[in-house]
């Protein structure tokens, strides 16, 4: 099912003129067992949620439900400003490009808004593609250190991230933030994080993925997963979905895969 999202949402800032941003159509994927289990995935750069919707219904996971929403279309630097469906304004699909800061902030708090109805008992969890992998690791870093970048409070308490072929946002200003506080580092040692990522991807590097996992781990997530793929290029294959099944059953403790 899918429903438009005619609410906007701006960064969080309390400052005058902040940029709003409307986000596209949102596409549910229900559970077809017990819910014990939600994730917001988020699609790649130029994508919809429409595309990654079809992808999750057709995995063996009946106790998850999948939110897919759709970015808001917006200028983004690296198509010289012509206008996408982006997450933030990126003119480097990579760690080393400069970070779009109110993008990321409001893209995190779209993903915590579809996340804060979610009956209590159940696990919650975000994930994604390539600039939605980016998104979904930023939402990671704002559950550890308890707020976003602005400094608002960051609401959710997530179980589990996954990033798909993406990378770090914001990588060069987390080791500071997470030595300000004995409470980010306790809780990042034991919080869940699986990253995959091809060697063959030719839009977002192999090596910007990598490097992504060992800042996480520098600064104290202990219970990252890197799998890498040997030619894999900018897209995803049944061995690598197969493995994010695997890992969300482990570590969600679901009820089990059902078979196909």
């Amino acid at each position: 099912m899918s429903y438009n999202n005619s609410s906007s949402i701006g960064t969080g800032s309390r400052a005058a003129g902040r940029t709003t941003f409307e986000f596209g159509r949102t596409h549910v994927v229900r559970p077809k067992g017990n819910h014990q289990a939600t994730i917001v995935w988020l699609h790649g750069l130029g994508d919809k949620g429409s595309s990654w919707s079809q992808i999750l219904e057709s995995l063996p996971l009946p106790n998850i439900k999948w939110i897919c929403p759709t970015a808001p279309t917006r200028p983004v630097a690296i198509f010289g400003g012509y206008a996408s469906t982006a997450w933030f304004d990126v003119g480097d699909l990579s760690e080393d490009g400069p970070d779009d800061l109110e993008g990321l902030d409001a893209s995190a708090a779209h993903v915590a808004n579809l996340l804060s109805t979610e009956p209590r008992d159940v696990k919650l969890g975000v994930g994604g593609f390539s600039m939605g992998a980016a998104v979904a690791l930023y939402s990671a870093t704002c559950r550890i250190l308890g707020q976003y970048g602005n400094g608002n409070v960051y609401p959710i308490n997530l179980s589990a991230i996954v990033g798909l072929s993406g990378w770090l946002p914001c990588s060069r200003t987390l080791r500071s933030r997470m030595e300000r506080s004995r409470d980010a580092v306790r809780r990042a040692a034991s919080f869940p994080i699986l990253q995959c990522h091809g060697s063959g991807d030719d839009v977002v590097e192999y090596r910007h993925g990598e490097k992504s996992a060992h800042t996480l781990a520098s600064v104290g997530f202990r219970n990252i997963t890197f799998r890498p793929y040997n030619g894999l290029g900018h897209y995803t294959i049944p061995e690598e979905t197969d493995e994010v099944c695997h890992w969300l059953t482990a570590t969600l403790q679901l009820e089990g895969l059902q078979r196909q």
